[in-house]
């Protein structure tokens, strides 16, 4: 029997109706939830995924703005544009598009994001905050995952969840929201000695290692979640996943595919976050 396939977009379609009202509760009060997006250079990648960033916004009720730089200018100049943003009351996220230029230092960059305007869940206090359980923002693939589990009524509490890959970005923040819920962890990354002896015993296996289909069927136990977060560019110009979907959708219970799966609930997420930060702004009054 195969795997029940989890629809990412059209769960993300649910997520952000639901936010949408929540919003739109929101612009009746008088207070409008703002994004800014802050982006340096000319990386055809990344001026995708802003585009993305801005349509998502603009069709659930948030207002966005785009300040752009070019790849040659000086951190400060990106330093300052963060300073502005973080005064201003019609700007409730701010959000830097990374990689960033080799000349700029990453935490200096993110840590100067008003901690409760880090929409992304990048600062060293919402990553830190992962451990007590008291971020404000999480990170937005691995909450993306966790609503996943969530909305399709997966059991975390009590169930063994291996997470491939050691990001900040999403493994360690992965690894911290599983265990906050009552799962036993381990971590694991491409380099781990048999890790299949790992993979074999996981309920719920995340993968995000940035290695093509390294994790096939005789890896995966019968019945298990796998949450593919990986996204690969082959050379012929198709995309897949690091799982092998064909294989392991035939042993799993749940599976997530690429694309389609966690990707569009990564920018759902971001939407989510920048209106819980509006949210916050109107219960201070």
């Amino acid at each position: 029997m195969s795997a029940h396939i989890i629809d990412g977009k059209t769960l993300a379609g649910q997520v952000r109706a639901e936010w949408k009202l929540r919003a739109d509760k929101l612009i009746q009060q008088g207070i409008k939830p703002g994004l800014a997006v802050i982006i340096v250079g000319d990386s055809p990648a990344s001026a995708i995924y802003v585009r993305n960033k801005v349509k998502a916004c603009s069709e659930i009720g948030i207002h966005s703005e785009v300040h752009s730089f070019s790849g040659a200018a000086h951190q400060e100049e990106v330093l300052e544009c963060i300073r502005t943003l973080n005064e201003s009351a019609y700007i409730h996220g701010i959000l830097v598009q990374l990689p960033l230029p080799p000349h700029f230092v990453n935490n200096q960059v993110i840590t100067s994001i008003a901690v409760d305007k880090d929409v992304d869940g990048f600062h060293l206090y919402n990553v830190g905050a992962l451990v007590t359980g008291n971020t404000l923002f999480p990170p937005c693939t691995p909450y993306g995952v966790m609503v996943m589990l969530e909305k399709n009524n997966i059991p975390i509490e009590g169930r063994h969840a291996v997470v491939i890959g050691r990001s900040n970005i999403v493994g360690k923040p992965m690894a911290l929201m599983l265990l906050a819920q009552g799962a036993t962890v381990t971590i694991c990354t491409s380099k781990t000695h048999d890790l299949a002896q790992f993979t074999k015993s996981a309920d719920i296996l995340v993968v995000a290692t940035g290695r093509p289909r390294m994790i096939t069927a005789e890896m995966v136990k019968p019945g298990a979640t796998v949450i593919d977060v990986g996204i690969n560019r082959l050379p012929d110009g198709t995309l897949c996943g690091d799982v092998d979907f064909e294989s392991v959708k035939e042993v799993a219970g749940y599976i997530t595919p690429v694309p389609g799966g966690v990707g569009p609930m990564t920018i759902t997420m971001l939407l989510c976050n920048t209106i819980a930060a509006a949210e916050r702004v109107q219960a201070r009054g």
